[in-house]
Protein backbone atom coordinates (compact mmCIF):
# COMPACT_ATOMS: atom_id res chain seq x y z
CA UNK A 1 0.00 0.00 0.00
CA UNK A 2 1.27 3.42 -0.89
CA UNK A 3 2.14 5.32 2.31
CA UNK A 4 0.09 8.45 2.96
CA UNK A 5 0.06 11.23 5.52
CA UNK A 6 -2.95 13.02 6.94
CA UNK A 7 -3.16 16.76 7.34
CA UNK A 8 -5.64 19.25 8.67
CA UNK A 9 -6.99 21.87 6.27
CA UNK A 10 -8.97 24.93 7.34
CA UNK A 11 -11.15 26.31 4.58
CA UNK A 12 -14.22 28.49 4.35
CA UNK A 13 -16.45 25.56 5.28
CA UNK A 14 -14.38 24.66 8.35
CA UNK A 15 -11.80 22.03 9.23
CA UNK A 16 -11.45 18.78 7.28
CA UNK A 17 -9.05 15.87 7.04
CA UNK A 18 -7.17 15.62 3.76
CA UNK A 19 -4.60 13.23 2.35
CA UNK A 20 -1.40 13.94 0.49
CA UNK A 21 1.06 11.32 -0.67
CA UNK A 22 4.30 10.78 1.18
CA UNK A 23 6.35 12.33 -1.59
CA UNK A 24 4.58 15.66 -1.18
CA UNK A 25 5.03 15.55 2.55
CA UNK A 26 8.68 14.59 2.13
CA UNK A 27 9.20 17.55 -0.13
CA UNK A 28 7.79 19.85 2.51
CA UNK A 29 9.84 18.19 5.23
CA UNK A 30 12.94 18.38 3.07
CA UNK A 31 12.43 22.08 2.53
CA UNK A 32 11.94 22.51 6.25
CA UNK A 33 15.21 20.74 6.96
CA UNK A 34 17.22 23.03 4.71
CA UNK A 35 19.62 25.49 6.35
CA UNK A 36 17.86 28.60 7.57
CA UNK A 37 14.47 26.89 7.70
CA UNK A 38 12.36 27.30 10.78
CA UNK A 39 8.79 27.64 11.95
CA UNK A 40 6.66 30.60 11.04
CA UNK A 41 6.94 33.72 13.21
CA UNK A 42 5.27 33.13 16.60
CA UNK A 43 1.94 34.76 15.76
CA UNK A 44 2.07 34.64 11.97
CA UNK A 45 -1.46 35.09 10.65
CA UNK A 46 -2.83 34.66 14.16
CA UNK A 47 -5.86 36.54 15.40
CA UNK A 48 -7.75 36.75 18.65
CA UNK A 49 -11.02 37.75 16.99
CA UNK A 50 -12.51 37.47 13.52
CA UNK A 51 -13.38 41.18 13.52
CA UNK A 52 -12.14 44.42 15.05
CA UNK A 53 -10.86 44.33 18.63
CA UNK A 54 -12.67 47.32 20.08
CA UNK A 55 -11.96 47.18 23.82
CA UNK A 56 -9.59 45.58 26.34
CA UNK A 57 -9.63 45.35 30.13
CA UNK A 58 -7.29 43.68 32.61
CA UNK A 59 -8.70 42.10 35.73
CA UNK A 60 -7.28 42.87 39.19
CA UNK A 61 -3.94 41.16 39.64
CA UNK A 62 -3.41 41.14 35.87
CA UNK A 63 -4.12 37.41 35.46
CA UNK A 64 -7.15 37.94 33.23
CA UNK A 65 -7.61 39.99 30.06
CA UNK A 66 -11.00 40.58 28.44
CA UNK A 67 -11.39 41.62 24.81
CA UNK A 68 -14.55 42.90 23.11
CA UNK A 69 -14.95 42.70 19.36
CA UNK A 70 -16.95 43.46 16.28
CA UNK A 71 -17.55 39.70 16.01
CA UNK A 72 -20.22 40.15 18.76
CA UNK A 73 -18.18 38.28 21.39
CA UNK A 74 -16.13 38.90 24.50
CA UNK A 75 -13.13 36.63 25.04
CA UNK A 76 -11.38 35.90 28.31
CA UNK A 77 -7.64 35.20 28.21
CA UNK A 78 -5.33 34.06 30.99
CA UNK A 79 -2.20 36.09 31.57
CA UNK A 80 0.69 35.91 30.98
CA UNK A 81 0.40 32.66 28.95
CA UNK A 82 -2.34 33.93 26.60
CA UNK A 83 -4.63 30.90 26.87
CA UNK A 84 -8.19 31.37 25.67
CA UNK A 85 -10.35 30.60 28.69
CA UNK A 86 -13.81 31.30 27.35
CA UNK A 87 -15.76 33.02 24.60
CA UNK A 88 -18.81 34.89 25.85
CA UNK A 89 -21.68 34.95 23.38
CA UNK A 90 -25.00 36.69 23.68
CA UNK A 91 -24.71 40.09 22.03
CA UNK A 92 -26.22 40.43 18.57
CA UNK A 93 -23.92 43.24 17.44
CA UNK A 94 -20.40 44.54 17.99
CA UNK A 95 -19.14 44.71 21.58
CA UNK A 96 -17.72 48.21 21.77
CA UNK A 97 -16.58 48.29 25.38
CA UNK A 98 -15.73 46.01 28.33
CA UNK A 99 -14.96 46.71 31.98
CA UNK A 100 -14.06 44.46 34.93
CA UNK A 101 -15.07 45.20 38.53
CA UNK A 102 -12.31 45.93 41.09
CA UNK A 103 -12.94 42.62 42.88
CA UNK A 104 -12.64 40.73 39.58
CA UNK A 105 -15.99 39.00 39.98
CA UNK A 106 -18.04 40.82 37.33
CA UNK A 107 -17.58 41.92 33.73
CA UNK A 108 -19.75 44.50 31.97
CA UNK A 109 -19.98 44.71 28.19
CA UNK A 110 -21.56 47.43 26.08
CA UNK A 111 -22.80 46.67 22.59
CA UNK A 112 -24.19 48.27 19.48
CA UNK A 113 -27.24 46.04 20.02
CA UNK A 114 -28.32 48.69 22.60
CA UNK A 115 -27.73 46.41 25.58
CA UNK A 116 -25.24 45.94 28.36
CA UNK A 117 -24.24 42.46 29.44
CA UNK A 118 -23.31 41.51 33.00
CA UNK A 119 -21.19 38.35 33.32
CA UNK A 120 -19.73 36.57 36.32
CA UNK A 121 -16.01 35.97 36.51
CA UNK A 122 -13.99 33.87 36.16
CA UNK A 123 -16.56 31.39 34.78
CA UNK A 124 -18.10 33.82 32.27
CA UNK A 125 -21.72 32.93 33.05
CA UNK A 126 -24.30 35.41 31.75
CA UNK A 127 -25.98 37.14 34.70
CA UNK A 128 -28.17 39.84 33.24
CA UNK A 129 -28.90 41.87 30.13
CA UNK A 130 -29.61 45.57 30.62
CA UNK A 131 -31.45 47.42 27.88
CA UNK A 132 -30.23 50.91 27.10
CA UNK A 133 -33.35 51.27 24.95
CA UNK A 134 -32.64 54.40 22.94
CA UNK A 135 -29.03 54.06 21.93
CA UNK A 136 -26.07 51.91 21.01
CA UNK A 137 -23.68 51.54 23.94
CA UNK A 138 -20.33 53.09 23.08
CA UNK A 139 -18.50 52.86 26.42
CA UNK A 140 -18.79 51.39 29.93
CA UNK A 141 -16.97 52.03 33.22
CA UNK A 142 -17.31 50.51 36.71
CA UNK A 143 -16.76 52.55 39.88
CA UNK A 144 -13.98 51.68 42.35
CA UNK A 145 -16.37 50.12 44.89
CA UNK A 146 -17.92 47.91 42.20
CA UNK A 147 -21.42 49.20 42.94
CA UNK A 148 -21.86 51.68 40.07
CA UNK A 149 -21.85 51.16 36.31
CA UNK A 150 -21.77 54.07 33.86
CA UNK A 151 -22.54 53.71 30.16
CA UNK A 152 -22.25 56.19 27.31
CA UNK A 153 -24.49 55.94 24.28
CA UNK A 154 -25.10 57.28 20.81
CA UNK A 155 -28.35 58.80 22.11
CA UNK A 156 -26.08 61.52 23.59
CA UNK A 157 -26.69 60.40 27.19
CA UNK A 158 -24.89 58.70 30.06
CA UNK A 159 -26.76 56.16 32.15
CA UNK A 160 -25.91 55.15 35.71
CA UNK A 161 -26.78 51.65 36.93
CA UNK A 162 -26.42 49.96 40.30
CA UNK A 163 -24.40 46.77 40.59
CA UNK A 164 -24.71 43.85 40.84
CA UNK A 165 -28.49 44.02 40.32
CA UNK A 166 -28.35 46.29 37.24
CA UNK A 167 -31.13 48.63 38.36
CA UNK A 168 -31.22 51.94 36.43
CA UNK A 169 -30.36 54.89 38.67
CA UNK A 170 -30.13 58.02 36.57
CA UNK A 171 -29.76 59.38 33.04
CA UNK A 172 -27.34 62.28 32.54
CA UNK A 173 -28.12 64.58 29.62
CA UNK A 174 -26.05 67.47 28.39
CA UNK A 175 -24.04 66.31 25.38
CA UNK A 176 -25.25 67.13 21.88
CA UNK A 177 -23.37 64.23 20.27
CA UNK A 178 -22.59 60.56 20.86
CA UNK A 179 -20.93 59.81 24.19
CA UNK A 180 -17.86 57.92 23.02
CA UNK A 181 -16.03 57.47 26.33
CA UNK A 182 -16.80 57.41 30.04
CA UNK A 183 -14.27 57.10 32.87
CA UNK A 184 -14.60 57.12 36.67
CA UNK A 185 -11.93 58.39 39.06
CA UNK A 186 -10.36 56.00 41.57
CA UNK A 187 -11.99 57.84 44.47
CA UNK A 188 -15.38 57.31 42.82
CA UNK A 189 -16.35 60.99 43.04
CA UNK A 190 -15.84 62.09 39.42
CA UNK A 191 -17.24 60.89 36.11
CA UNK A 192 -15.70 62.08 32.83
CA UNK A 193 -17.46 61.82 29.47
CA UNK A 194 -16.03 62.49 26.01
CA UNK A 195 -18.36 63.13 23.11
CA UNK A 196 -18.75 63.57 19.37
CA UNK A 197 -19.83 67.13 20.19
CA UNK A 198 -16.09 67.90 20.72
CA UNK A 199 -16.50 68.44 24.47
CA UNK A 200 -15.57 66.69 27.70
CA UNK A 201 -17.91 66.94 30.66
CA UNK A 202 -17.09 66.44 34.34
CA UNK A 203 -19.89 65.10 36.55
CA UNK A 204 -20.00 64.56 40.31
CA UNK A 205 -20.85 61.11 41.64
CA UNK A 206 -23.07 59.62 42.83
CA UNK A 207 -25.56 62.46 42.28
CA UNK A 208 -24.66 63.10 38.62
CA UNK A 209 -24.43 66.91 38.85
CA UNK A 210 -22.69 68.53 35.87
CA UNK A 211 -19.62 70.32 37.20
CA UNK A 212 -17.79 71.58 34.14
CA UNK A 213 -17.60 71.41 30.34
CA UNK A 214 -14.18 71.39 28.68
CA UNK A 215 -13.79 72.47 25.08
CA UNK A 216 -10.53 72.28 23.18
CA UNK A 217 -10.66 69.41 20.73
CA UNK A 218 -11.57 70.03 17.12
CA UNK A 219 -13.71 67.00 16.43
CA UNK A 220 -14.95 63.95 18.30
CA UNK A 221 -13.44 63.13 21.68
CA UNK A 222 -12.88 59.38 21.36
CA UNK A 223 -10.81 58.57 24.44
CA UNK A 224 -10.29 59.72 28.01
CA UNK A 225 -8.43 58.48 31.10
CA UNK A 226 -8.03 59.81 34.64
CA UNK A 227 -4.70 59.49 36.47
CA UNK A 228 -4.64 57.28 39.59
CA UNK A 229 -4.22 60.31 41.87
CA UNK A 230 -7.21 62.01 40.24
CA UNK A 231 -5.27 65.17 39.43
CA UNK A 232 -4.87 64.76 35.66
CA UNK A 233 -7.16 63.96 32.75
CA UNK A 234 -5.95 62.88 29.32
CA UNK A 235 -8.20 62.98 26.25
CA UNK A 236 -7.73 62.08 22.60
CA UNK A 237 -9.80 62.80 19.52
CA UNK A 238 -10.32 63.13 15.81
CA UNK A 239 -8.03 66.16 15.71
CA UNK A 240 -5.04 63.78 16.14
CA UNK A 241 -4.11 65.36 19.47
CA UNK A 242 -3.93 64.31 23.10
CA UNK A 243 -4.77 66.96 25.65
CA UNK A 244 -3.74 66.99 29.30
CA UNK A 245 -6.07 68.74 31.75
CA UNK A 246 -5.72 69.43 35.48
CA UNK A 247 -8.45 68.18 37.80
CA UNK A 248 -10.77 69.20 39.31
CA UNK A 249 -10.52 72.69 37.76
CA UNK A 250 -10.28 71.47 34.14
CA UNK A 251 -7.45 73.81 33.08
CA UNK A 252 -5.74 72.79 29.84
CA UNK A 253 -2.11 71.97 30.64
CA UNK A 254 -0.66 70.70 27.40
CA UNK A 255 -1.44 69.44 23.90
CA UNK A 256 0.57 66.44 22.70
CA UNK A 257 1.23 66.10 18.98
CA UNK A 258 2.58 63.04 17.22
CA UNK A 259 -0.22 60.88 15.86
CA UNK A 260 -1.18 61.31 12.22
CA UNK A 261 -4.79 60.12 12.60
CA UNK A 262 -7.57 59.79 15.20
CA UNK A 263 -6.55 58.97 18.76
CA UNK A 264 -8.82 56.03 19.56
CA UNK A 265 -7.76 54.90 23.02
CA UNK A 266 -5.78 56.17 26.02
CA UNK A 267 -4.52 54.45 29.17
CA UNK A 268 -2.46 55.70 32.12
CA UNK A 269 -0.12 53.43 34.07
CA UNK A 270 -0.91 52.64 37.74
CA UNK A 271 1.97 54.82 38.95
CA UNK A 272 0.73 57.75 36.84
CA UNK A 273 4.06 58.22 35.08
CA UNK A 274 3.27 56.76 31.66
CA UNK A 275 0.55 57.57 29.13
CA UNK A 276 -0.26 55.12 26.33
CA UNK A 277 -2.22 56.17 23.24
CA UNK A 278 -3.37 54.29 20.16
CA UNK A 279 -4.51 55.61 16.84
CA UNK A 280 -6.02 55.02 13.44
CA UNK A 281 -2.47 55.63 12.18
CA UNK A 282 -1.80 51.98 13.24
CA UNK A 283 0.66 52.96 15.96
CA UNK A 284 0.86 53.08 19.74
CA UNK A 285 2.76 55.85 21.47
CA UNK A 286 4.28 55.99 24.95
CA UNK A 287 4.48 59.38 26.66
CA UNK A 288 5.96 60.41 30.00
CA UNK A 289 3.80 62.18 32.57
CA UNK A 290 3.32 64.88 33.64
CA UNK A 291 5.62 66.54 31.07
CA UNK A 292 4.12 64.80 28.03
CA UNK A 293 7.42 63.91 26.33
CA UNK A 294 7.13 61.29 23.59
CA UNK A 295 9.17 58.25 24.63
CA UNK A 296 8.53 55.67 21.95
CA UNK A 297 6.32 54.70 19.01
CA UNK A 298 5.28 51.05 18.79
CA UNK A 299 4.51 49.53 15.41
CA UNK A 300 3.25 46.07 14.58
CA UNK A 301 -0.47 46.21 13.87
CA UNK A 302 -1.56 46.24 10.24
CA UNK A 303 -4.77 48.19 10.87
CA UNK A 304 -5.97 51.01 13.19
CA UNK A 305 -5.40 50.30 16.88
CA UNK A 306 -8.71 50.81 18.67
CA UNK A 307 -7.84 49.67 22.20
CA UNK A 308 -5.02 49.74 24.74
CA UNK A 309 -4.94 48.58 28.37
CA UNK A 310 -2.16 48.58 30.98
CA UNK A 311 -1.84 45.72 33.47
CA UNK A 312 -2.32 46.52 37.20
CA UNK A 313 1.42 46.09 37.87
CA UNK A 314 2.27 48.47 35.03
CA UNK A 315 4.62 45.97 33.38
CA UNK A 316 2.46 44.84 30.48
CA UNK A 317 0.52 46.57 27.73
CA UNK A 318 -2.21 44.97 25.63
CA UNK A 319 -3.24 46.48 22.30
CA UNK A 320 -6.18 45.52 20.12
CA UNK A 321 -6.64 46.38 16.47
CA UNK A 322 -9.00 46.26 13.54
CA UNK A 323 -6.73 43.46 12.25
CA UNK A 324 -8.28 41.20 14.92
CA UNK A 325 -4.97 40.90 16.75
CA UNK A 326 -4.32 41.41 20.46
CA UNK A 327 -0.61 42.08 21.03
CA UNK A 328 1.19 42.14 24.36
CA UNK A 329 4.13 44.49 25.01
CA UNK A 330 6.55 45.09 27.88
CA UNK A 331 6.44 48.36 29.77
CA UNK A 332 8.14 50.76 29.93
CA UNK A 333 10.41 49.33 27.20
CA UNK A 334 7.67 48.79 24.64
CA UNK A 335 9.03 45.48 23.38
CA UNK A 336 6.55 43.01 21.81
CA UNK A 337 6.07 39.83 23.82
CA UNK A 338 6.05 36.45 22.04
CA UNK A 339 2.79 35.39 23.70
CA UNK A 340 0.14 34.74 21.05
CA UNK A 341 -3.50 35.44 21.83
CA UNK A 342 -4.97 33.34 19.06
CA UNK A 343 -8.15 31.43 18.34
CA UNK A 344 -8.14 29.05 15.39
CA UNK A 345 -11.81 29.80 14.74
CA UNK A 346 -10.96 33.49 14.28
CA UNK A 347 -7.89 33.05 12.10
CA UNK A 348 -7.41 33.39 8.37
CA UNK A 349 -7.41 30.19 6.31
CA UNK A 350 -3.68 30.64 5.62
CA UNK A 351 -2.75 31.08 9.29
CA UNK A 352 -0.03 28.88 10.75
CA UNK A 353 -0.41 27.63 14.29
CA UNK A 354 -0.68 24.83 16.80
CA UNK A 355 -3.57 24.59 19.24
CA UNK A 356 -3.73 22.40 22.33
CA UNK A 357 -5.90 22.16 25.41
CA UNK A 358 -4.96 21.80 29.05
CA UNK A 359 -7.07 22.25 32.15
CA UNK A 360 -10.07 23.47 30.15
CA UNK A 361 -8.11 26.29 28.51
CA UNK A 362 -7.20 26.54 24.83
CA UNK A 363 -3.65 27.50 23.86
CA UNK A 364 -2.82 28.53 20.30
CA UNK A 365 0.81 29.14 19.39
CA UNK A 366 3.10 29.49 16.45
CA UNK A 367 4.08 26.35 14.58
CA UNK A 368 7.02 24.71 16.34
CA UNK A 369 6.10 25.99 19.79
CA UNK A 370 6.76 23.66 22.74
CA UNK A 371 3.78 22.23 24.59
CA UNK A 372 3.60 20.49 27.98
CA UNK A 373 3.57 16.72 28.23
CA UNK A 374 0.08 15.30 28.23
CA UNK A 375 -1.54 18.23 26.44
CA UNK A 376 -4.05 17.45 23.71
CA UNK A 377 -3.20 18.88 20.30
CA UNK A 378 -5.95 19.66 17.79
CA UNK A 379 -3.94 19.69 14.57
CA UNK A 380 -3.12 15.98 14.39
CA UNK A 381 0.28 16.38 15.99
CA UNK A 382 1.79 13.91 18.41
CA UNK A 383 3.17 15.40 21.66
CA UNK A 384 6.66 14.29 22.57
CA UNK A 385 8.14 13.94 19.08
CA UNK A 386 11.29 15.77 18.04
CA UNK A 387 10.33 18.83 16.04
CA UNK A 388 11.95 19.43 12.66
CA UNK A 389 13.89 22.71 12.31
CA UNK A 390 13.36 23.55 15.97
CA UNK A 391 15.15 20.84 17.89
CA UNK A 392 13.00 20.69 20.99
CA UNK A 393 10.09 18.55 22.08
CA UNK A 394 6.92 20.05 20.72
CA UNK A 395 3.68 19.58 18.89
CA UNK A 396 4.67 21.11 15.58
CA UNK A 397 3.36 21.11 12.04
CA UNK A 398 5.24 21.77 8.81
CA UNK A 399 3.26 24.22 6.69
CA UNK A 400 2.66 23.49 3.03
CA UNK A 401 0.55 25.52 0.60
CA UNK A 402 -1.00 23.26 -2.00
CA UNK A 403 -1.56 24.51 -5.50
CA UNK A 404 -3.76 21.71 -6.71
CA UNK A 405 -6.34 19.22 -5.57
CA UNK A 406 -9.18 20.97 -3.81
CA UNK A 407 -8.23 24.44 -4.95
CA UNK A 408 -5.26 24.95 -2.67
CA UNK A 409 -5.16 25.88 0.97
CA UNK A 410 -2.75 25.78 3.88
CA UNK A 411 -1.95 22.38 5.34
CA UNK A 412 -0.35 21.52 8.64
CA UNK A 413 1.60 18.29 8.37
CA UNK A 414 2.42 16.67 11.70
CA UNK A 415 6.13 16.07 12.28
Amino acid sequence: MKPEVYAIQRGRSGWKLSRRDLAAAAAVAGAAAMPGCGPAPPCHGGAAHSDWVMSLAFGPGGKLLASGSGDHTVKLWSMPDGALLKTLKGHSAAVWSVAISPDGRLLASGSLDKTLGLWSLPDGAALKRLTAESGEVQSVAIGPDGRLLASGSDDNTIKLWSLPDGAPLKTLAGHSGWVKRVAISLDGRLLVSGSADATIKLWSLPDGTLLRTLGGHKGWVRSAAISPDGRLLASGGDDKTIKLWSLPDGALLKTLLGHSDWVDSIAISPDGRLLVSSSDDKTIKLWSLPDGALLKTLKGHSEPVDAVAVSPDGKRLASGSQDGVVQLWTLPEGQPLPTCLMDLEAMRPDAVGVQYTRGGASYTQGCGSPIPAGAVCTCNCVPGKLCRCVGHTSCSCVGHTSGGGGGGGHYWYPN
